[in-house]
């Protein structure tokens, strides 16, 4: 458990899943992705043994932004693309509580890509739960952020010119650090990350690929059906060189020439030059590498996993420490000569 969370109270009792289930009709639409990240969340959230009430869920505008009412804690729906600002507020001011951010693609990356990128580079202690179905779903079907160029939807019936953001990728360049990604529906290694980013101390940034039945349908089934999977998931282990395929006959090298990270297959003169994935390491410039692996529009060679999981200063923390350090200092300063002091002037008739 990170020291944030050794400040959070400990629950009284063993809780279960049924104790984080609201008494509040679910509604997404039948078969959407959301229902199994709900139930995954549900499913992990005793593990963490913090009482409800002091477990906080904040969320912006979409589909997923209905999760604060699916959950027996605390939580607020709140404004379009804000929520990592509220919670930062939240986090900052109650050190007591887990605070989690629950936004979508559209939600995050368009009118809250500004808020995203700062609480990431702050390192505030939020865990941010970012469900990417490369859609509006909640709107009907427009192209977000994060749809591949050439998207044909009602907003853009000739395919979309905007180039799409890659979550990780952008997160790693705005030094977050904790960067992640799963799928919803892997059960297992959903709620292994999950598990991952609450024990980390600062923000931790989980992308998980969401399917929209309705509006997107089938947009991650390359990395869901089982013989797709095998050539097409990267499965990231701190430690462990990054092999996948049939066999594990397929592996990721640095080139030599260019510097940037390919697949080639397993030989024997290949093997020696597999990378072995390092989440710790202090430079994210592997990390990012690895991001720009997936072809954007097929997502073959697709990594999951812990990207990135270092260890630097927390932002409630360190503001901890300036107002204790304030209050010692009480009384010395002197109000009047803050407000006429040097940078001040008299404006005359």
């Amino acid at each position: 458990m990170s020291e944030a969370l050794k400040l959070v109270p400990k629950a009284d009792t063993r809780q279960s899943m049924k104790d984080f289930k609201s008494d509040q009709e679910v509604r997404w639409c039948p078969g959407c992705g959301d229902y199994a990240i709900l139930a995954a969340v549900q499913g992990f959230m005793p593990d963490l043994g913090v009482a409800r009430e002091n477990i906080v869920f904040v969320s912006g505008i979409g589909c997923s932004s209905r999760f604060p009412y699916y959950m027996n804690t605390y939580g607020m729906h709140s404004i379009h693309g804000r929520a990592p600002a509220i919670a930062t507020g939240l986090a900052t001011s109650r050190r007591d509580l887990s605070v989690w951010v629950v936004t979508g693609d559209g939600d995050a990356l368009s009118i809250g890509g500004n808020h995203l990128i700062h609480a990431l580079r702050r390192n505030v202690n939020l865990k941010i739960l970012l469900f990417n179905n490369r859609i509006y779903g909640l709107t009907k079907g427009q192209y977000s952020p994060t749809s591949e160029l050439g998207k044909i939807t009602k907003s853009t019936p000739m395919g979309s010119l905007d180039a799409p953001f890659n979550p990780v990728s952008l997160a790693l360049g705005a030094e977050a650090s904790f960067v992640a990604r799963t799928i919803d529906s892997d059960r297992k290694h959903l709620t292994q990350v999950l598990r991952a980013a609450a024990d980390h101390p600062g923000t931790a940034l989980v992308e998980i690929y969401q399917n929209c039945n309705i509006y997107n349908d089938n947009a991650f089934e390359a990395l869901k059906d089982r013989d797709q999977a095998q050539e097409a998931v990267i499965r990231l282990e701190h430690g462990q060189p990054i092999r996948f395929g049939t066999d594990l006959s397929k592996g990721v090298v640095r080139n030599a020439a260019t510097g940037d990270l390919e697949v080639v297959d397993v030989t024997p003169e290949t093997e020696s030059r597999i990378l072995v994935h390092d989440a710790h390491a202090a430079s994210p410039t592997t990390a990012f590498a690895l991001s720009r692996l997936a072809d954007p529009h097929t997502l073959r060679h697709s990594p999951i996993g812990v990207f990135r999981a270092i260890e630097r200063p927390v932002y409630d923390a360190e503001m901890a420490g300036q107002l204790v350090r304030a209050a010692e200092q009480r009384g010395r300063g002197d109000l009047m000569s803050l407000l006429a002091g040097v940078e001040t002037w008299t404006v005359t008739a």
